[in-house]
């Protein structure tokens, strides 16, 4: 049988089934009830694990822009160790769920064969700049909202706007034909593992062990050389939200995968917006929020991954705040500091989207996969975060 013939045959023959489902209704129904089911199950083990992520948070000030405010301005790393400790365990537990066959990593969006070279750097380098504006990253956003934080309600809101701007509106005019046509298109998926997987006798599985337990390890190692980080909430804050990711890889690539979805007859991975594997990431998931929340009469408007992930953290954040007695309301000082917020969301949204993720996102999730673009638009943050504080130090000289 020639090639043509075979898919034209394995055409026909899924036609055929998928119309031997649709003509049985008592099929149907069972079809229905268990994706319903497992749906359901991705969501609620995702609001769990997202609810410790924010409780975490709440207690060990884990922040990305918080460590480069830490460093920049008193020289201290440690909240940098407790990040670098999180990316250690993150890429070395994805390392081995690959190894093991549990998930594949090269099924997420980090990983696809189309690098955007462009759009990392300055998607990255806008979130980056943003976060310091808006007081912190999509998550720490989150977590504030949690702890009572006014403002960072308002930033919650826009970078949610903006980030549907840059996904369907607008801002997708430009990001797309601007910054996305700026790429490059490899033949095989731009993780390190396929990348490299010549070197371990084509087994991509062993690469992803080896590599992740060498870049994860460094990671490790980095977090862990200095005794004075050495405290409860450090590493409590790095092993649990690398473990997390961890966690999400899991319930995402294994626990809502379906090798053929009965409804569709292809592969899928349920309750995603992306339709691939997911881990955590908060920018597009604020503006799906956004959108589920307005549309919420839409019977075709489902609760999803993204979102319970940012309903966990919000609640985790409270319950912590709470518990503690550390919430607190919180408004805005004046019209400059409400106007930084505002850009901040912006700059956040449109440059999130951009560059694939956040800190969060492609500093945690994407880089745990060994995906160049991560790398690259890890580096953009962190140089746009950096930025960000040379201009707030330069407005605060400009007014003395």
């Amino acid at each position: 049988m020639g090639q043509v013939e075979y898919e034209v045959a394995s055409y026909t023959h899924k036609r055929q089934r998928a119309a031997a489902v649709n003509s049985h209704p008592l099929i149907l129904a069972m079809t229905d009830v268990d994706l319903t089911s497992l749906s359901h199950t991705v969501v609620w083990l995702t609001f769990g694990l997202a609810f410790v992520f924010g409780a975490v948070l709440q207690r060990t000030h884990f922040c990305t822009m918080g460590a480069l405010s830490d460093i920049v301005n008193i020289g201290d790393w440690n909240r940098m160790r407790m990040w670098w400790l999180a990316i250690g365990v993150a890429t070395i537990g994805t390392g081995l769920l690959a190894w093991q066959g549990i998930i594949d990593p090269v099924k997420a969006i980090y990983t696809t064969s189309r690098v955007t070279w462009l759009s990392y750097v300055v998607g990255g380098w806008l979130f980056g700049f943003g976060m310091v504006l808006g007081s912190g990253c999509g998550s720490k956003t989150l977590v504030r909202i949690g702890g009572g934080n006014l403002k960072s309600l308002l930033v919650f809101v826009m970078i949610g706007i903006s980030a549907y701007m840059t996904l369907k509106g607008l801002f997708a005019v430009f990001r797309v034909n601007a910054l996305d046509s700026v790429q490059m298109t490899l033949s095989t998926s731009q993780d390190l593992p396929t990348l490299l997987k010549g070197a371990f006798g084509a087994n991509v599985h062993l690469a992803q062990l080896v590599l992740g337990l060498v870049i994860g390890g460094a990671f490790v190692i980095a977090a862990l050389g200095r005794r004075e980080f050495w405290t409860f909430d450090n590493l409590l804050g790095g092993l649990v939200v690398g473990a997390i990711i961890v966690a999400l890889w899991y319930v995402s690539g294994k626990v809502g995968y379906l090798a053929e979805n009965p409804n569709t007859l292809e592969e899928s991975f349920l309750a995603t917006n992306s339709g691939r594997m997911e881990a955590l990431s908060f920018v597009s998931p604020l503006a799906y929020t956004l959108y589920w929340l307005m549309m919420w009469s839409d019977t075709s408007n489902v609760m999803t991954l993204g979102i319970a992930s940012v309903a966990g953290v919000i609640s985790g954040s409270f319950a912590y705040a709470v518990v503690s007695r550390t919430f607190r309301w919180e408004g805005f000082y004046d019209t400059e500091d409400t106007a930084n917020h505002m850009a901040g969301g912006v700059m956040m949204g449109f440059g999130g989207v951009t560059a694939l993720g956040c800190t969060v996102g492609q500093g945690l999730s994407g880089v745990s996969t060994l995906a160049l673009g991560s790398f690259v638009a890890l580096a953009a943050i962190l140089a746009g975060g950096v930025c960000g504080f040379k201009y707030q130090m330069w407005r605060i000289e400009m007014k003395v």
